[in-house]
């Protein structure tokens, strides 16, 4: 998973025709970890999409205009466009996780 760390480099990857997935988290965050624990299974099983993930309290602006109030949170982007959100609520399980992405791509 790919690190995004500027505006810049966010605008460009969410432009994509193709739908991109990013991650939102914090070095903080304790659920953020959990997560990290079992996203690799779910990243080789949807490794034809292309992931990346942002430190939330790096850019605090993409975080907020995008409306992620909780971490970890998923969001799918496709031409630039916000296509769906999964919560940090709803993102606790693999199983969480894996219907969002079967729902959403």
């Amino acid at each position: 998973m790919e690190s995004i760390h500027t505006i810049e480099k966010f605008n460009e990857t969410i432009a994509s025709e193709r739908p991109v997935i990013i991650k939102f988290e914090a070095d903080w965050c304790p659920d953020c970890k959990r997560m990290d624990m079992f996203i690799g299974d779910i990243l080789e099983e949807y490794k034809g999409y292309d992931w990346f993930n942002i430190n939330r309290d790096e850019l605090p602006e993409i975080a907020e205009k995008y409306e992620v109030m909780g971490i970890p949170s998923l969001l799918i982007f496709n031409n630039g466009n916000k296509k769906a959100h999964l919560h940090s609520a709803n993102a606790k399980t693999p199983e969480e996780v894996e219907e969002f992405l079967q729902a959403s791509l």
